[in-house]
């Protein structure tokens, strides 16, 4: 979930809002001051509702801050990188870069939260209990009051053992330990989640369709999340199982041909498809062959075709600074992350500043799809030397079983 609005950083941790946490703070502001407030304080000015709800939902994400954040210390002190903390329509993500480095580690991280949130809880039901003994207002009362109940229901909620929630990061600590299985405990996790995410979604259209109340939707929509959630998180933990200790140079397309900067955008396009410029994306280089950026078809046709024939590849290319680059022996998984968020949503591979491959999602679909008893493929040889027109030509390659020969003509 990417931030809309960046709040700076907290503890260390960076925080930001996505756009979507508007519709938190709305659908909490109008219950409480079009329905707990006034049935339970009648007679107060209608302002008064309002005010005091609109106040009720930014304490409310506080909260939900401080659950997150207590997420991102702990696990920089268990030696997790945290990249921040969005706060979103359903709450908040604090994303973290790794996994915990032992069951241990991942039952500190996760059990962190809803304790946070139950300490929440008690400090919210202390404050109503005081306010009350100081005959504070009966309306400033309920806002705490609310504040206590919700704080105590999501620390609840996060502790039930189905993934992506914390309790389901405890539970795949438990399985775990026990199994010694990390892949393993995630699966079981995920499955957990599925199956409340799939309860929560069933209950809340039965809650719809037979009683009449349409905020049964809101538990089928968080329902509908964590499906999605747990689906996504069982993806990733077979990715990594499967991606584990596998270096870049592995997995990328090595030796790929490459466009010359002083190429006009005209000259670009009449070599391909069928020519030298057969796929959608290609290291640029100058005069001397050191890469200098990359361009890409989309960036190409996007030029207006009165203006190719004196355009130049130079001038609508990624600059390296903008591109993804990695090393060749740098593992898949510390890379995808980065390439996956990219505009290019590929990496240029480099070794001493020199281009040896390049890197796409499709190739990374690839070595997944491959069996997994192939023998594992032997490191890639060496350049070849451009070719007169300035396209680097890709010889025949013979670790095919990572990369089977015809991918070389596929679409990069």
């Amino acid at each position: 979930m990417d931030e809309t609005l960046s709040l700076g950083r907290i503890a260390g941790v960076r925080v930001g809002l996505h756009w979507s946490v508007l519709v938190i703070v709305a659908l909490v502001t109008v219950a409480l001051a079009r329905g707990r407030f006034p049935a339970a304080h009648p007679g107060h000015p209608a302002v008064a509702y309002w005010a005091l709800a609109a106040l009720t939902a930014v304490l409310f994400l506080v909260s939900l801050l401080a659950h997150e954040l207590a997420h991102s210390v702990v696990a920089r002190r268990n030696g997790v990188q945290v990249e921040g903390i969005t706060l979103w329509m359903l709450g908040g993500a604090a994303r973290l870069r790794g996994e915990a480095p032992s069951p241990a580690a991942e039952v500190r991280i996760a059990g962190v939260g809803p304790l946070t949130s139950l300490l929440a809880g008690a400090v919210f039901a202390g404050a109503a209990l005081a306010l009350d003994t100081l005959h504070a207002s009966g309306l400033v009362v309920e806002a705490v009051t609310w504040l206590a109940a919700i704080n105590v229901l999501l620390a609840v909620f996060n502790a039930l053992p189905a993934a992506p929630l914390d309790g389901g990061r405890l539970l795949r600590a438990y399985l775990w330990h026990r199994t010694g299985d990390r892949l393993r405990a995630t699966r079981g996790a995920c499955a957990a989640g599925r199956a409340l995410g799939w309860f929560m979604v069933l209950a809340g259209f039965v809650d719809v369709l037979f009683a009449g109340d349409l905020t049964g939707l809101w538990p089928a929509l968080i329902g509908w999340f964590l499906i999605a959630a747990a689906t996504a998180e069982a993806r990733h933990a077979q990715i990594s199982g499967a991606l584990d200790g596998v270096p870049v140079s592995r997995v990328m397309t090595p030796d790929p041909v490459t466009v010359p900067a002083t190429a006009t955008l005209a000259g670009f396009l009449a070599e391909g498809p069928f020519g030298p410029y057969r796929h959608s994306a290609f290291p640029v280089v100058a005069q001397d062959g050191s890469v200098v950026g990359l361009v890409t078809v989309r960036r190409v046709t996007a030029t207006a075709p009165q203006e190719r024939a004196r355009t130049t590849v130079a001038e609508v290319m990624w600059p390296l600074a903008e591109v993804v680059t990695a090393a060749a022996r740098e593992p898949v998984l510390d890379l995808l992350p980065r390439m996956e968020s990219s505009p290019a949503r590929r990496a240029l591979v480099l070794d001493d500043g020199r281009l040896v491959g390049i890197l796409t999602v499709a190739d990374v679909t690839r070595a997944l799809t491959w069996p997994a008893t192939a023998a594992p493929p032997g490191p890639p040889g060496p350049p070849t030397p451009p070719a007169p027109d300035g396209a680097h030509r890709r010889p025949p390659k013979s670790w095919a079983p990572w990369t089977p020969r015809t991918s070389s003509k596929q679409a990069r």
